[in-house]
């Protein structure tokens, strides 16, 4: 006989504590369901609660970036800026999990080790890191679409006698960068809001990229007395608008095609977006994601402001994008990215160009130079939406593991559920709006889903749910053929599976 404790029995096991897990808790817990969540990290917060790097913020407006399940919460929270940092964002997600009690059905510093569907009793077989057992009715996978970080091995990294960091995972202590001679690998999101802040302080930074990067500028401030009691005051029309609109922004998204308008014309729009529309410029005309001509007009415009603003031409030529059109890799929002390449303590070293070789006792190689450094951050991504859904050791329907069943790419239907995992479901997953829209909205969208479908089950009474084959290879494929009528396949990115070597490319 086994000497295991028995598992305790449970009807949701949620997995992972940040916006979505918390918002899964609170709703499911509302509809009277028993619910735990293991959380990896000694915090709530999800990305927010790992991603403590210098400069870190959201790139989408703190009033549509926030829940909307709580007339009085989006009352009595009160944001400080239009884009939010990192620590505002903890600050709000904590205020959540404190002010509707969800903390004591969070179990914190526990990772969801293995899931087993009992195809006898109809439950899945939870384990966790600290050996707890869990039988439970429904897994709900909440881990976020950017929480696996890739952490690059190059060859002597060991040697370093300085010190490496990863944005994805910062240290939780303050970190000093302060009179430094500092690298940064990357200028993806992460790589473009960090490299400002810690150019101001730092010795040196030497910044090392591999592919030129679209951004707009954030246009941040602070939010007023006045903006905020006038969003608070019609809230409920903002939320609506923002569910109803094809990104989950509250932007007003143009009918007028960038080739219909004359170029003055376009000028002038893009000039008037410019200094205030951030992730909204993408909107600018409806066409700018789907017409490479039109896309065109919008690339060119940023590319001339980039010419603009960075003073020496060797740089700024670097630091123009060209190999695919704007939008199609998601841009960054940004605070004076390109001005710091004006500075006299930063450098741009282009590693397509001399590629980076080894790390050092003192630095980093590339094929032709050696670059003395004290510290050296690695701003290099995520295995983007399915590294944490196929990290864990999840099996459905006679033990096929999910990653066997998703080898050649995730399918699922309509990213909430896959065939052959009954009962298992995954907020804002691939195949889902997701990282296209504004997150929160798709993720809301998706709990509620979640729990009314339960509901549903017991409604007509019965036990489990899962969407059949047949539904899913025509969500993958439907979902393939809408990418190819965007731009967005003409981008090497995480939207379409590119950022990890050997991993299929599919459109997430």
């Amino acid at each position: 006989m086994s000497s295991r404790a028995p598992a305790k029995g449970i009807d949701v096991v949620v997995v992972g504590a940040g916006f979505a897990g918390l918002r899964a808790l609170h709703s499911l817990r509302s509809a009277g369901h028993r619910v735990v969540v293991l959380e990896a990290a000694d915090g709530v917060g999800g990305v927010w609660h790992w991603n403590r790097y210098p400069g870190a913020r959201c790139d989408v407006e703190s009033f549509d970036y926030s829940y909307s399940f709580s007339e009085e919460l989006q009352q009595e929270w009160r944001w400080s800026e239009r884009y939010a940092t990192q620590p505002e964002i903890l600050r709000y997600l904590n205020h959540v999990a404190d002010r509707f009690d969800l903390r004591r059905d969070i179990r914190l510093s526990t990772r969801l080790t293995s899931a087993a569907w009992d195809e006898t009793n109809g439950r899945w077989e939870v384990v966790d890191s600290a050996g707890d057992r869990w039988s439970a009715r429904f897994v709900v996978m909440a881990t976020g679409q950017l929480s696996l970080p890739k952490r690059p091995k190059l060859p002597g990294q060991e040697d370093f006698r300085g010190t490496v960091f990863h944005t994805g995972e910062w240290p939780q202590v303050p970190v000093s960068l302060a009179g430094q001679r500092i690298g940064i690998i990357g200028t993806g999101s992460s790589g473009m809001q960090m490299i400002p802040v810690v150019a101001r302080d730092a010795a040196h930074l030497t910044v090392f990229q591999r592919t030129a990067n679209f951004s707009v500028p954030a246009a941040n401030t602070l939010i007023t007395d006045e903006e905020d009691e006038a969003i608070k005051a019609t809230y409920s029309a903002r939320r609506e608008r923002t569910r109803n609109s094809p990104t989950g922004l509250s932007f007003d998204v143009s009918s007028t095609s960038a080739l219909e308008v004359t170029a003055e014309e376009r000028t002038a729009t893009y000039e008037k977006g410019w200094p205030r529309l951030g992730f909204g410029f993408v909107l600018a005309y409806r066409d700018l994601l789907t017409d490479r001509k039109a896309n065109d007009t919008a690339s060119e415009f940023i590319r001339g402001k980039i010419r603009q603003i960075v003073k020496d031409p060797l740089t700024c030529e670097l630091l123009v994008p060209k190999d695919f059109p704007f939008g199609a890799k998601r841009p960054s929002v940004d605070s004076a990215y390109f001005d710091t390449f004006n500075r006299d303590n930063v450098s741009l070293v282009d590693v397509r160009s001399d590629p980076i070789e080894s790390i050092t006792a003192t630095g980093l190689k590339t094929r032709d130079h050696h670059y003395e450094l004290d510290a050296i951050v690695f701003a290099t991504g995520f295995d983007a939406f399915t590294g944490s859904l196929l990290k864990p050791d999840i099996c459905g329907r006679g033990g096929r593991s999910l990653r066997e069943h998703w080898s050649a790419g995730p399918r699922t239907y309509l990213g909430l559920m896959t065939d052959e995992f009954p009962n298992l479901f995954i907020i804002a997953g691939p195949g889902s709006p997701s990282l296209l829209s504004n997150v929160i909205v798709s993720t809301e969208t998706h709990v509620d889903v979640i729990v009314e479908l339960i509901a549903h089950l017991g409604q007509v009474g019965a036990a489990t749910v899962e969407p059949t084959t047949e539904a899913v290879v025509r969500w993958v494929a439907h979902v393939n053929d809408k990418a190819q009528e965007t731009l967005y396949p003409q981008a090497v990115s995480y939207y379409n599976g590119d950022e990890v070597e050997g991993k299929p490319r599919v459109f997430m």
